[in-house]
């Protein structure tokens, strides 16, 4: 999966965790409807990050779309409690009666739970919002009816191979879409768009 570091200091200074974690996000494997590639990552949060977006396509239809990026200060951050960061966004269209739902929020902040759980994928000190937006249309746009959509806004702290916390990333993205889970003992194929950075 393609991925791009941009610190702010000469390349070999990059330290080999962070290399070893950017290989990870790489490595990690996500369902075909989730079409992912690099973006530039953000500058002033930390002296390294690497950034992925993500859209997710069901029968041609951009249904939904995201990015996370990877976070890493080697001199740590007491904010996160380690030296690593992984900041999620996630948004889906809704369907204007799911969005009426009132639980809505909590239930979104479970799939991020669960997707991580589910992915193996250790962390601390997790933090996020949920919002939901609906609009109506009126006048001349009446036609067009109401639209709902969904953000999951999250970070957490992560351990071990951050390549699972790409995956529950991807995960985090169907469920919000309304895919069906994978099935227990299938295998995702890994995204098209995502290797062509590799090569």
């Amino acid at each position: 999966m393609a991925t791009r570091h941009q610190p702010r200091v000469d390349a070999s200074s990059i330290p080999a965790e962070f290399r070893d974690a950017v290989a990870q996000m790489r490595a990690a494997r996500l369902r075909p409807e989730v079409l992912c590639e690099e973006m530039p990552a953000p500058q002033r949060i930390a002296p390294f990050a690497s950034a992925l977006s993500a859209d997710v396509t069901v029968e041609g239809d951009d249904v939904g779309t995201g990015r996370i990026v990877l976070l890493h200060d080697p001199a740590g951050n007491d904010a996160w409690g380690g030296t690593f960061r992984c900041v999620a966004y996630a948004r889906a269209e809704l369907t204007p009666d799911f969005a009426a739902d009132p639980f809505l929020a909590e239930v979104a902040w479970t799939w991020l739970v669960e997707a991580l759980e589910a992915h193996g994928a250790d962390y601390t000190a997790p933090s996020g919002t949920v919002t939901k937006v609906t609009s109506e249309s009126f006048g001349g746009m009446a036609e067009d009816g109401g639209s709902a959509q969904l953000e999951i806004r999250a970070s957490w702290t992560p351990s071990g191979d951050v390549g699972r916390h790409v995956e529950a990333w991807g995960e985090l993205l169907c469920t919000a879409v309304g895919l069906e889970p994978v099935p227990e003992g299938v295998i995702a194929l890994p995204s098209r768009r995502g290797q062509r950075g590799d090569r």
